[in-house]
């Protein structure tokens, strides 16, 4: 006889307390595997693939795409056992308890080893708020349910779409769930747009298309202000939302998720850390020069391609060895400045969530082709949402590279709670004296933003100052090789 057990959402580590759901990887009625993925959330901090530590036939679900779930609430069930797990690929499910384990040391014998932080973790309150379907007016209703009644597995024969049994008009060609959480988000009905990709496929810039022509358009409703035109036709009645006095039209983006948390730590960085910046011009004519030599080397010394950050970052690691006053943090409960051990880099990568802060785990042990091709395995993860907590958190020094986006400076904000940060600008041809003569150059601008608890300018500026001695000579990095 087969036994129906509940999977709950995990800890996805980081202290991160809730997730939404972003798309539904099975539907009621799958067979599933042990350690299969059955859904993708979004988190603060990246897009999750969550396994099911079951093996077995699904039963429910709980919560459509779109809506926010907290750790500890069920996801779904899924019936094990003679009539489930059997059939299942991935064999056998726990004949007993109906609580996923804590981590592999308590796992039972015919559970999954390879789980997520915290199955089984005690239960958050039951609240969830649910995004529903756009209404005529463009408005989208929200309510929050104590407990929404799961799909059940009666209702297997019908797929359930982005706005389950509410739509009519058939389903919509989507196949991001990007942009379906995007028109969520501005309460766009899909089924009234027309895709511009093959075979009508929606994508990011119908939708956005879509939003910029409603924006412009002579009347605007948002959810924070309604207008209401009484039949005497006098002049419209303007509501403001609840607490906001004079609210201003337009529309409005809710600071939540990977927004929310940029948000939250920027706003928290200028609060508590006393920053100041300081900056110098440098010529990375050598350096671009060395850079070219590595990757045009041939024979046994040739090897992968070595990318400009990657030497920056080289320059970095060897800069915090001679001024480890940088690389800490302040623990300001117990007022101590603890300096770091290790070096774990971050850098900044912008992508369509937003800015991102992959981090280099102990670059201080890495060579040039090591941080290349960290690099470039974080970029491309970082591009995709694909990007584990683990892999976002724990920097103990960030290196911002600005430049790319055309511009020569700036001051950026630190990285909470670390206690500095290396900005990089545009490396661009400009006059310099050189040798005693006018001559061009490729010159880029480097500053520094401090915390200024940790050290005084003499430090900052000698951290400074010997990475630009390496961006002009790189073989000033022999000395510490």
């Amino acid at each position: 006889m087969a036994q129906v057990l509940e999977f709950k959402l995990p800890d996805l580590g980081e202290g991160l307390t809730e997730a939404t759901i972003v798309s539904w990887l099975v539907r009621v009625g799958d067979v599933v595997a042990v350690d299969q993925p059955v859904v993708e959330v979004e988190t603060a901090k990246a897009m999750v693939e969550v396994p099911c530590p079951y093996g077995g036939v699904v039963t429910a679900r709980f919560g459509d795409e779109g809506s926010e779930l907290p750790v500890g609430a069920a996801l779904l069930t899924v019936a094990v056992g003679a009539d489930g797990a059997d059939s299942a690929p991935g064999g056998p499910a726990p004949a007993a308890s109906t609580q996923a384990p804590r981590d592999a040391a308590r796992k039972k014998p015919d559970e999954s080893g390879n789980v997520l932080v915290g199955y089984g973790t005690s239960a958050a309150p039951a609240r969830r708020r649910r995004v529903r379907p756009a209404t005529a007016n463009g408005v989208s209703e929200r309510s929050v349910p104590e407990r929404r009644a799961p799909e059940r597995a009666e209702s297997a024969a019908a797929p359930v779409g982005e706005q389950g049994a509410e739509r009519t008009t058939g389903p919509v060609a989507v196949i991001s769930p990007l942009v379906r959480r995007l028109a969520r988000e501005h309460g766009l009905d899909l089924s009234r747009l027309a895709g511009s990709g093959r075979d009508g496929l929606i994508l990011r810039s119908d939708v956005e298309r879509a939003v910029a022509e409603r924006s412009t358009a002579p009347e605007t409703i948002t959810a924070a202000q309604t207008t209401t035109v009484p039949e005497t036709g006098t002049a419209p009645e303007t509501t403001t939302a609840p607490g906001i006095s004079n609210a201003p039209q337009g529309h409005r983006t809710p600071l939540r998720g990977i927004r929310g948390t940029i948000a939250d730590k920027l706003s928290r960085s200028r609060t508590e850390i006393p920053d100041a910046t300081c900056w110098v011009d440098a010529d990375a004519t050598e350096l671009l020069a060395a850079r070219a030599a590595m990757n045009t080397a041939t024979g046994p010394s040739a090897g992968p391609k070595i990318s400009v950050l990657a030497l920056l970052a080289r320059i970095c690691t060897a800069a915090l060895a001679r001024y480890p006053e940088l690389n800490a943090t302040v623990d300001t409960a117990r007022r101590e400045i603890v300096r770091l051990d290790q070096v774990h880099l971050g850098f900044a990568a912008q992508t369509e969530r937003g800015l991102v802060v992959p981090v280099v785990r102990d670059a201080h042990t890495r060579g040039a082709e090591s941080l290349s091709a960290e690099f470039a395995r974080l970029t491309d993860k970082a591009r995709t949402g694909t990007l584990t907590p683990g892999e976002l958190t724990g920097g103990t020094f960030t290196l911002n590279n600005y430049g790319v986006f055309g511009v020569d400076g700036s001051t950026p904000i630190i990285n909470h709670p670390e206690a500095a940060m290396l900005g990089v600008g545009r490396i661009a041809a400009k006059p310099w004296v050189h040798e005693g003569e006018l001559a061009v150059r490729q010159v880029v601008q480097l500053s520094l933003t401090f915390d200024h608890r940790v050290c005084d300018g003499g430090t900052a500026g000698g951290f400074l100052r010997y990475v630009a001695d390496c961006v002009e000579q790189p073989a000033v990095l022999l000395r510490t090789l």
